[in-house]
């Protein structure tokens, strides 16, 4: 019985759901009690309420937490260069290099400014009467031979430390700094001249002679202070057959060197007069 109540309920509630009483199209069959109908209805209101709570389709639950941060992946491959950024600030001025080499005497310099006047020195104290203007002279008459007797004798021992000799005449580098015009009174006071290298053989001996002193450089006796590119010895001799320039010398565009020093190569080279250096001076020998 089971079994065709079974049929007849799916029957039935597919009846049901298509709106159509179950009871007018079920066929009641023989010997079926009021018990019988009873369980059937029972059964019937089963079957309806389970349909009723089944759903027809899936449905999507709440969205759930979300989860923790995963590891860290592996390092990708080195991506393409990019393009060139834009340049960078100025950075910091660095700290102060080293001091350089000292570089060679710059032109001279013009003139400077008058300065002011310094202020006045105190009143000195009076000084005591003395007929003594004549012992004045006397004595600073003396001072002034000691002065020259002192500079004689400087010279003398230098002269004895080193000279060079032709058979003419006696080469003596002076270790004092000094301008040109100084440095040609200097010779001339001793009795000789700032050196006159006139040849090859006199210009060779003191090339050699400034090299072996340790020297760059030294004035000789040659100049065009009296006009510009006409170079004379300090006789006043002209410059003609000889002469020992180095290359792009004479060079004077600004017209300030109108010296010549001689360099430890033995070349010339024109230089400001009043530069001071050391000098060769030149002495004639005494004839027997």
């Amino acid at each position: 019985m089971l079994g065709a109540l079974e049929r007849d309920t799916v029957l039935q509630v597919g009846s049901h759901e298509s709106g159509v009483e179950g009871e007018n199209l079920l066929p009641q069959p023989a010997g079926h009690t009021a018990f019988d109908a009873a369980q059937d209805m029972a059964l019937l209101a089963h079957v309806e309420l389970s349909s009723a709570n089944t759903p027809k389709s899936l449905s999507s639950g709440d969205e759930g937490e979300k989860g923790d941060r995963g590891e860290v992946g592996k390092q990708g491959k080195v991506g393409p260069k990019g393009p060139k950024g834009n340049k960078g600030p100025v950075g910091d001025v660095g700290d102060q290099g080293m001091l350089g080499k000292i570089g060679p005497i710059g032109g001279k310099g013009d003139k400077g400014v008058k300065g002011l006047s310094g202020v006045s020195g105190k009143k000195g104290k009076a000084g005591t009467v003395c007929d003594c203007g004549r012992y004045r002279r006397v004595v600073g008459q003396l001072n002034i031979n000691v002065a020259r007797l002192n500079t004689s004798i400087k010279f003398v021992k230098n002269v004895i430390a080193g000279i060079r000799e032709t058979d003419e005449k006696f080469y003596y580098i002076v270790k004092e700094e000094k301008n040109y015009r100084e440095a040609l009174i200097h010779c001339r006071d001793r009795g000789g001249t700032l050196a006159m290298p006139k040849d090859e053989a006199t210009n060779a001996l003191i090339a050699d002679y400034i090299s072996n002193s340790g020297l760059f450089r030294a004035f000789i006796g040659l100049n065009d202070m009296e006009k510009e590119g006409q170079f004379v010895y300090a006789d006043n001799s002209p410059l003609q057959n000889y002469s020992n320039w180095k290359e792009g010398q004479p060079h004077d565009p600004a017209g300030r060197e109108d010296c010549v020093e001689m360099l430890s190569t033995g070349e010339w080279n024109d230089s400001e007069c009043q530069v001071t250096i050391y000098f060769v001076c030149e002495f004639l020998k005494k004839r027997k």
